[in-house]
């Protein structure tokens, strides 16, 4: 089948998601819905679907590759995911009985925390750079966390609270997921950097796993219901898909600290254009 340049238009934008996950290994969902209310003229409802897909087929590649090397946390993740599935259509049931406008109004919200959480992140990071010869091992040693891995099997000692805090963090992703279409690791990745002793290619590997999950749940309920676009979806995807791996190759050049910064500017241009867009429609 050949392209036509409606399709070439909807790859290029899937293009552009795809290269910012790779780079930064976040934004693809919370930066998709933005860009294709914008550049389509969809409603936050009409995108949310969409972007679901191209996310969770991109992350699922990410997902399966920390699998293969042992660093995905998978029952952790999969009580996550479990949450996620149970809120998700609670999300979505709602989004399709609010107004534009209003869901518009959460999903710039959305966008400015997580843009200001990535800025503090990057500070917080020049910060760590420069007192790191300051910093000693016991005062790792010294923080508890809710979650806590065995020293012996490297597997989670599993207690209430810690089950309490991953089953939370879940719910609260697949709600948003299926209220404004996103991903949920800008929730997941702080929760389990809070709760957790993970090391961060842990982290970022379980958060993906939970994203491919809950997304893919999204999906098919969207399907389900007749609100998926696949004439739109399968060439988003495509292109996000190519842009990731990339972003991949690009991100290995560059810093977190100008990954972060970079990514929290997008996040309030991608908000300030849906505001103007609302307000000049």
């Amino acid at each position: 089948m050949a392209l036509t340049p409606f399709m070439l238009e909807i790859m290029t934008l899937g293009l552009a998601i795809g290269v910012v996950l790779g780079v930064t290994g976040a934004g693809g969902a919370i930066l998709s819905v933005p860009l294709l209310t914008v550049g389509l003229h969809l409603t936050v409802s009409q995108a949310a679907p969409i972007g679901l897909f191209a996310v969770s087929v991109a992350s699922s590649i990410a997902a399966l590759i920390g699998l293969y090397e042992g660093i995905v946390r998978y029952k952790a993740a999969m009580l996550m995911a479990g949450m996620g599935v149970v809120f998700s259509p609670l999300g979505l049931w709602l989004a399709q009985r609010l107004p534009n406008a209003p869901l518009v109004m959460v999903f710039v919200v959305v966008l400015l925390v997580v843009a200001w959480r990535m800025w503090r992140s990057a500070a917080a990071n020049d910060l760590a750079q420069e007192s790191a010869s300051m910093q000693t091992s016991t005062q790792a040693l010294a923080q508890s966390f809710t979650c806590e891995r065995s020293d012996t099997s490297g597997r989670f000692i599993w207690t209430l609270p810690c089950a309490r805090a991953l089953a939370a963090t879940g719910g609260v992703a697949g709600f948003l997921s299926g209220l404004i279409g996103v991903g949920g690791g800008f929730i997941i990745v702080p929760s389990l950097k809070k709760n957790t002793n993970l090391d961060m290619r842990a982290i970022v590997a379980t958060s993906l796993a939970v994203i491919t999950l809950v997304s893919i749940s999204g999906v098919v309920i969207a399907t389900h219901q007749g609100l998926m676009d696949w004439r739109m979806g399968l060439p988003f995807a495509a292109g996000t898909v190519a842009g990731m791996l990339a972003g991949r190759l690009l991100g290995k050049h560059l810093s977190s600290a100008i990954q972060a910064r970079g990514f929290a500017m997008l996040a309030v241009m991608a908000g300030v254009m849906m505001l103007l867009k609302l307000i000049f429609r």
